[in-house]
């Protein structure tokens, strides 16, 4: 699953914007299944950039509820 980008978010509705995060937060989910098995990643910066992608999406979404 490709990662999020500032410039991909300001071009999301807000519908999007949950979707996605509901997405990424399953994705972060598995990847800590993997590494709490043994499993190695298939991408060992897998679990790192999902985990930016979510903070990226509740930056943009708490700047949103604050304007």
């Amino acid at each position: 699953m490709a990662h999020i980008k500032s410039r991909d978010l300001d071009q999301m509705t807000p519908e999007q914007r949950e979707r996605r995060l509901l997405e990424l937060k399953e994705e972060l989910l598995q990847l800590r299944a993997q590494q709490a098995l043994g499993g190695s990643s298939s991408n060992a910066g897998a679990y790192k950039q999902t985990r930016r992608s979510i903070a990226r999406l509740l930056t943009k979404m708490a700047e949103e509820n604050k304007e």
